[in-house]
């Protein structure tokens, strides 16, 4: 019996069916290869393969609820912005948790008060950004970063951050992992979680979490057959409680086919409650 059978998920990084594209034409608007402007409908989609494109989108939240429940996925994390999102919280808060997005960290100011606003009336748990698909492009270390780093310390929410080379081809400057250690140490009490793989530079994210306490990483948008070998021996070892699970459905993967090659991944047994649940209540504040 696989470690994982059984056990309780909490997906970090899920969404709903959307009809049409349009979702991506913030990324549309800055790429310069002909590909990426006018026959890519997902941006990555030289780099995935089966991609759930032709999901219902008549109930999208029922889509999702019943991938939930097909493979154990108790509570998700989803970005409440528009009115599918917003449905999906008011049928099943049990289910979603919400989180926040800083669409364009250029509006300063705007992105400040916007993250105050959604902890007030939504009760966003984290917030999260991609650097490289911010245009202009704000990297992870960039002044215009900081008062919303600072607001999430202030509010005690989690930032999730794109980190290492993006799969839409956008420079990829902006994440850059060695850009995270200076916001880690002007901002010790700030919980910053890794999302996207931190390729090519695994090893300095695990380097990296060993040195910041409050410094973590998760699974988005990879395939369990391709989770970085050092992310699971240091998962393995004395990162136990700092890697959690984050899919990345229906945007470029199936549930389907991440729990199918999930049981291969070698985690110890003790790892797996960490890695698929507790990891992420605890960092969201859901433990109690």
């Amino acid at each position: 019996m696989a470690g994982n059978a059984g056990l309780p998920v909490f997906d970090t990084m899920i969404g709903f069916p959307h009809e049409g594209s349009g979702q991506y034409d913030f990324i549309r608007k800055q790429t310069k290869d002909r590909e990426s402007r006018e026959t890519f409908e997902f941006p990555v989609e030289y780099m995935f393969k089966d991609v759930p494109k032709d999901l219902p989108t008549s109930d999208p939240v029922a889509v999702t609820v019943h991938e939930m429940d097909r493979f154990g996925i108790e509570k998700g994390l989803i970005v409440v912005g528009d009115e599918t999102s917003r449905l999906a919280l008011k049928r099943y808060p049990d289910r979603f948790v919400p989180s926040g997005s800083v669409s364009d960290p250029n509006d300063v100011m705007g992105s400040v008060k916007a993250i105050h606003r959604a902890h007030d009336e939504i009760g966003i748990r984290a917030t999260s950004v991609f650097p490289a698909g911010t245009f202009p492009q704000v990297p992870i270390d960039d002044p215009k970063m900081y008062p919303i780093y600072a607001a999430c310390v202030e509010l005690g929410i989690p930032i999730f951050v794109c980190a290492g080379v993006p799969g839409p081809r956008v420079p990829f400057a902006p994440q850059d992992v060695a850009r995270i250690d200076v916001v880690m140490f002007d901002f010790p009490d700030l919980v910053f979680v890794t999302r996207h793989g931190c390729e090519p530079w695994e090893e300095l994210a695990v380097k990296l979490m060993l040195k910041w306490p409050n410094l973590y990483y998760s699974t988005s948008a990879f395939a369990p057959k391709y989770y970085p070998k050092a992310i699971i021996d240091y998962a393995n070892t004395r990162g136990a409680d700092k890697v959690l699970y984050a899919g990345y459905f229906p945007m470029g993967l199936s549930l389907e086919r991440i729990f199918t090659e999930m049981p291969d991944v070698p985690l110890r047994d003790e790892v797996w409650p960490k890695f698929l649940y507790d990891n992420a209540a605890r960092i969201l504040g859901m433990n109690g």
